[in-house]
């Protein structure tokens, strides 16, 4: 067996070193199979909660959420992913007014079985021609009708890439496909317990959550499991040092595992005897690897922050010093959650001119600053209904502890410094 088949980040499931923590895909299958309730996953990123829908849910309706999606579009993806057009004219709560029309034979079919009519005619002389008989939807009740026929779950990936109102709208839109029988399984990054419910009470008693998260020996259980399909045994000083750079993710163990096979030239199992790993300087070496790729992306990303939306003359380069402040922050203050006020006392201390208000004004605009013209890559999260931001991305606390960089927001912080000083000397001369 290959080392690249036993760990490293892969869309497909890694049968060979996965480890069901705590019966949770057990508790997952059950909830899946007495189709009572709505189910949330949350977790921190490539804590493997893709692996663990994949592993229990076969084929289902999948919807990835983006940056700037409304709750609409993720019915209008949907019933596309089932063969459906769905055109929407309005929204209001537990209502939506629109056209559905076939696509194709499956579309057709499927609204035949919610009793609408549609035709799709082909022919062997003359390329497929497609017949759209639209029919008009006033309430939610027609979308459900058709995902529910389908016999799919709907599966929504990335929820916390919506705007809170949007996660808010769809919150209340769960209670109603609740009430149709279709039960959603919501997939996304955040901190907060049961945050679906606290935006809609009404989901008490109609909505599971389950936490995808890593203690340290579950994360050496992945390197033992690996370990013994290839014949190896990473040593106790190894598995620990490696469970805690990761920082609570599946994913970053993973690659970090292969790296170091890498980096001492092990590429497939040993035929005969077990192996001791036990190399402290093949795994920082990895780490480096690993580190160096991210530089890239995260140069970019702090550069991009840093700037803010606009210069502005003689500004506070509040982005910058926010950025500052959040990236010198502890491991446990990004991965729980830092809360503007700290942000904005520790800025502040530097720059008086950095005002709170500004400041949160500032955070809520780090999401769409950060992500790329798809919608994808966010690596801080900003919540205003709680004020604080959390590190969405954990490669990223990897990726500041092995690499010495210099930051782009020093100059930027330097520079606005200087501009205020030579702004205050004029007005005094």
């Amino acid at each position: 067996m290959r080392t690249d088949e036993v760990f490293g980040i892969k869309p497909e499931v890694r049968f060979a070193s996965y480890v069901d923590r705590r019966s949770l895909d057990a508790t997952f299958k059950m909830l899946i199979d007495r189709k009572q309730k709505h189910i949330a996953i949350r977790g921190a990123s490539k804590c493997g909660k893709s692996w663990l829908r994949q592993k229990i849910i076969i084929d289902p309706i999948l919807v990835q959420c983006r940056l700037n999606k409304k709750a609409s579009d993720i019915y209008v993806d949907a019933l596309s992913e089932l063969g459906v057009n769905l055109e929407i004219e309005s929204t209001k709560s537990f209502s939506i007014k629109g056209k559905v029309s076939a696509k194709g034979h499956i579309g057709a079919k499927l609204l035949a079985s919610v009793g609408l009519e549609s035709s799709y005619e082909s022919s062997e002389s003359q390329a497929n021609k497609e017949q759209k008989i639209g029919h008009d939807i006033t309430d939610l009740s027609f979308i459900a009708k058709i995902i529910k026929s389908s016999g799919r779950t709907l599966v929504i990936e990335d929820f916390h890439y919506l705007s809170v109102d949007e996660r808010a709208a769809f919150a209340f839109d769960l209670k109603a496909l609740w009430d149709y029988q279709v039960f959603t399984v919501v997939i996304g990054v955040w901190t907060q317990d049961n945050m679906l419910l606290s935006l809609n009470p009404d989901l008490s008693g109609r909505m599971e959550e389950l936490s995808v998260a890593w203690s340290p020996f579950e994360l050496q259980e992945i390197l033992k499991i690996g370990g013994e399909k290839l014949n190896l045994e990473f040593s106790r000083q190894f598995q620990n040092y490696a469970s805690e750079i990761s920082f609570g993710s599946a994913g970053i163990l993973q690659s970090l595992a292969l790296g170091v096979l890498d980096e001492i030239k092990i590429y497939e199992s040993s035929p005969d005897i077990i192996e001791q790993i036990d190399s402290t300087g093949a795994i920082e070496a990895a780490a480096m690897h690993y580190a160096e790729q991210l530089n890239p992306l995260y140069q970019e990303f702090a550069k991009v922050v840093s700037n803010g939306i606009r210069a502005r003359q003689n500004s506070t380069g509040i982005y910058a010093h926010a950025i500052s402040v959040i990236l010198k922050s502890s491991d446990e203050e990004l991965t729980k959650g830092l809360s503007a006020q700290e942000i904005f006392k520790r800025a502040n201390n530097i720059q008086p001119r950095v005002q709170l208000s500004n400041l949160k004004t500032v955070l809520q605009k780090f999401e769409e600053l950060q992500v790329d013209a798809q919608g994808r890559g966010l690596i801080l999260a900003y919540n205003p209904s709680t004020e604080r931001i959390t590190v969405v991305d954990r490669q990223l606390l990897l990726y500041r502890r092995f690499l010495t960089v210099s930051w782009p927001w020093e100059q930027i912080v330097a520079e606005s410094d200087a501009n205020i000083h030579q702004g205050f000397d004029e007005l005094a001369a």
